[in-house]
């Protein structure tokens, strides 16, 4: 790999070259920005207004405590991928990654889960999460099936066409997220553990509360455990994003790893900060059961005050889906310009006038407009859909951190960079048994082997695509990522 020079933009283009590609894509994110993206596209407030009804339903208040285990086990994931991103700068992070420290199939197939990913969980937040909490906004609590298809094609929409304009633009709606994901949680959670304290109005419950745990008749305490865990699992995810913008970074081999870090940590402690203000506030297990989050907040601040605060998490959820959008359009223009998707040569075209990947916005817009659409049309097999984007995920860190341990010695430490050193051994370690760990929770519960099902087929797909695609190009050379640069600066092929 290459260190920094003196001239940075000069040096950043060369880093690219090196890899095999041409600076195609605009230089303009600063570490702010690049930090705006980790930290909207993990969003605490989407991952609590989803997930927090579930979780209290399994194991009730006492739920909100399985948050920091995720927070540690995500948290030594990203300094494992800390360490690959500023040694390896490039779009579509994890393809990246894993193609070039083991081989271009082991890449395929990584990548290949980041689009099942990508493709269905950007629609399910819409349709499940930001849609009728919209209609909420607007007055309707009860949305019809067509209006609630209607308001999340439409943030959809707006979003893409957000991404269409430029990366600038992009990253003036995440830089605002970052502080409306503030308000929207946090603030509010202040708010109202202030409100509780001062008696504002009545509840059924002390501070002890915070304590309490219940799970469903015949169902055991580690089960429960095990569900209720999903909060955080669910949540902190996706903050290598970031790593995904680096070649639109700048000063990426320093700014994307600062970025990812700072964004898996400060979503960790706001977010154990909102549970808890959140939890407390909850007058009785009735109004969480049969209203969710936003009939709490309607008990304590009244109907349009709380219309307001979820208006500011809709706002949240289009961020989201603004920076999910950037990173589903980079991980496909990263596999197109190594010849690795149909119709590769259109999808690795970028615009000469935005300097974005208008095509492959193009592809993932279509492909998140269609798993929309099936979802509209099927009901409960789209929830399905959903839990297994929450399965992708964790199985792409856990092949990422599996080929890191394997070729880590192989990675140059770079002056100034982010290295783990002498901790890398035991942080890979303890990385490695948290994703099997955060694997086994989202594929063993019998309510989720439907989703283990559609992620098998979606590698079974990907199987027959390599097979009859893929290998033969590997064979004569025209796909697949281009070079590897050793330990001693030689470049060799990768795979």
């Amino acid at each position: 790999m290459t260190g920094a020079t003196p001239d940075r933009s000069a040096s950043e283009e060369h880093v690219v070259n090196e890899f095999g590609y041409r600076q195609e894509l605009r230089r303009t994110l600063r570490l702010f920005s690049v930090f705006a993206v980790a930290f909207s596209i993990i969003s605490i407030t989407t991952g609590i207004f989803l997930n927090y009804s579930f979780a209290f339903s399994e194991f009730g208040p006492a739920a909100i405590w399985t948050w920091p285990v995720a927070a540690v086990g995500q948290t030594l994931v990203v300094l494992v991928l800390a360490e690959l991103a500023t040694r390896i700068p490039l779009a579509g992070a994890n393809y990246q990654w894993a193609s070039r420290l083991v081989s271009p199939t082991y890449g395929w197939f990584v990548g290949a889960l980041g689009i099942l990913n990508l493709a269905v969980g950007l629609p399910g937040i819409m349709l499940l999460a930001a849609s009728p909490l919209l209609a909420y906004v607007l007055g309707d609590d009860a949305p019809s099936p067509r209006l609630t298809l209607f308001l999340a094609l439409l943030i959809l929409t707006v979003a893409y066409l957000v991404n269409v304009i430029s990366v600038q633009v992009a990253a003036r709606v995440n830089n605002v997220a970052v502080f409306t994901e503030i308000l929207g949680t946090v603030v509010l959670a202040v708010g109202l553990f202030v409100l509780w304290v001062a008696g504002y109005k009545e509840t059924d419950h002390g501070i002890g509360y915070l304590g309490h745990a219940t799970h469903p008749p015949g169902q055991s305490y580690w089960y429960a455990i095990v569900l209720a865990s999903l909060l955080g699992i669910y949540t902190i995810v996706a903050f290598e994003t970031a790593a995904d913008m680096s070649e639109e970074a700048v000063d990426a081999q320093r700014s994307v790893p600062r970025a990812m870090i700072g964004a898996v940590v400060i979503s960790g402690v706001l977010g154990m900060i909102v549970l808890i203000g959140f939890t407390i506030a909850i007058p009785n297990d009735s109004v969480i059961a049969e209203f969710g989050l936003p009939g709490v907040f309607q008990y304590w601040i009244g109907a349009g005050l709380a219309r307001t605060f979820v208006g500011i998490v809709v706002f949240s959820m289009f961020a989201l889906t603004v920076v999910g959008a950037a990173a589903s359009a980079r991980l496909l223009f990263a596999m197109a310009r190594d010849n690795m998707l149909p119709g590769s040569k259109a999808l690795s075209r970028v615009n000469p006038r935005t300097l974005t990947p208008l095509p492959a916005l193009l592809v993932s817009y279509l492909l998140c407009v269609a798993v929309m659409i099936y979802g509209y049309n099927s009901g409960n097999a789209f929830g399905t859909l959903v839990g297994a984007t929450a399965l992708a995920p964790y199985l792409v860190y856990l092949l990422t951190v599996i080929a890191y341990g394997a070729k880590r010695r192989r990675l140059e430490t770079l002056p100034g960079a982010f290295n783990l050193g002498r901790f890398a051994v035991p942080v890979f370690a303890a990385a490695l048994v948290w994703l099997v760990a955060a694997v086994l929770a989202l594929s063993l519960p019998a309510p989720f082997h439907q989703a283990v099902y559609y992620v098998a087929g979606g590698l079974v797909l990907a199987t027959l695509w390599w097979g009859l695609v893929l290998r033969p190009r590997f064979a004569n050379g025209t796909a697949g990522a281009t070079m590897v640069r050793d330990a001693d600066g030689r470049d060799t092929p990768a795979g």
